[in-house]
């Protein structure tokens, strides 16, 4: 579906192209407000991303982009030039959470109201996260809690956090299973993994981590991995980059959705084959008052030619 956004002056990227679940889109009978586009804080690197929050910001969603070079769209009678495709999944508020669960445990390792830890002057549409039922069902997953009178407080919990990440870990390996989508086991290059029939429970459990650690901040992401008890990845076998990433980038079905660009970025320069028998004696072969053979296809110059 075609997606507007308002105050934009270039009239050439007021609109995208968006994949997107009806429940994100269609507004309830009982609010008149449709889908808000949302920046907020990306849990992981702490730079801005692009969130959507469905009618009423009941639920909040993730935005991502297929990009390619030299892509366009035509919609209607006009022609898009950002070329860009949208997926919009949903998001557990929880992780957009965390982020400032962990500062206000840093700063204060206090009990306090959560609408006082879910507070940013550089981005102030995070208190939509609060609107989400959700969000407060589940604090309990990350946090203690203290009621006073009619009021609940909260204080982040890191061993109760790391149970819920081993959750959602287990899930995700149980969803991967169910599918066709191969694993990488341990680290290996961007063209070599593993089928499915030989991952292990240990390949996918690596592979779960990699994916939740692109939604939680580097430190926590650590700290799960020891509490998963995965062995440490070999030196021999991993080069620069994590376990996380070289996994990932082997994957284009999962890797995609983010940035399809990424795997054509890499290319690496062949090295010349090795030259056969036939080869070698022809480069012995003395070539002096020889011409190239293009030289008999070049056009003659203007003239008589000489008869030989």
């Amino acid at each position: 579906m075609p997606s507007r956004r308002k105050g934009v002056e270039d009239s050439h990227c007021d609109q995208w192209v968006l994949l997107a679940q009806e429940s994100a889109i269609d507004a309830p009978k009982k609010t008149d407000s449709g889908p808000v586009f949302t920046k907020l804080r990306n849990p992981k690197t702490g730079n801005v991303a692009l969130y959507l929050f469905n009618s009423g910001a009941s639920q909040v969603y993730e935005v991502k982009a297929f990009d390619e070079e030299h892509r366009s769209w035509f919609i209607g009678q006009s022609v898009q030039r950002d070329g860009r495709l949208l997926f919009v999944t949903p998001l557990d508020p929880l992780f957009l959470v965390l982020p400032y669960l962990l500062q206000a445990s840093e700063k204060q390792g206090k009990f306090q109201p959560v609408d006082q830890v879910i507070k940013d002057e550089d981005f102030p549409e995070c208190v939509s996260i609060l609107n989400c039922p959700r969000t407060l069902r589940s604090l309990h997953h990350v946090t203690d809690e203290k009621e006073i009178g009619d009021r609940k407080f909260y204080k982040y919990n890191e061993e109760k956090t790391l149970v819920w990440l081993k959750k959602k870990a287990e899930q995700t390996v149980k969803a991967l299973k169910s599918t066709d989508l191969s694993v990488g086991g341990g680290v290996q290059s961007s063209t070599l993994i593993r089928n499915k029939q030989e991952a292990t429970e240990e390949d996918y459990l690596r592979y779960a981590h990699g994916l939740l650690s692109d939604y939680i901040p580097a430190d926590l992401s650590v700290e799960f991995f020891k509490f998963l008890k995965l062995p440490a990845v070999s030196t021999k076998l991993a080069v620069s980059e994590p376990p996380s990433k070289k996994r990932k980038l082997s994957d284009k079905q999962v890797e995609a959705e983010e940035d399809y660009t990424k795997f054509n970025s890499d290319s690496k320069e062949k090295k010349p084959s090795k030259m056969t028998a036939a080869q070698k004696s022809l480069a012995k072969v003395d070539k002096s008052g020889m011409k190239n053979i293009s030289a008999f296809f070049t056009a003659k110059n203007k003239g008589t030619t000489k008869t030989p």
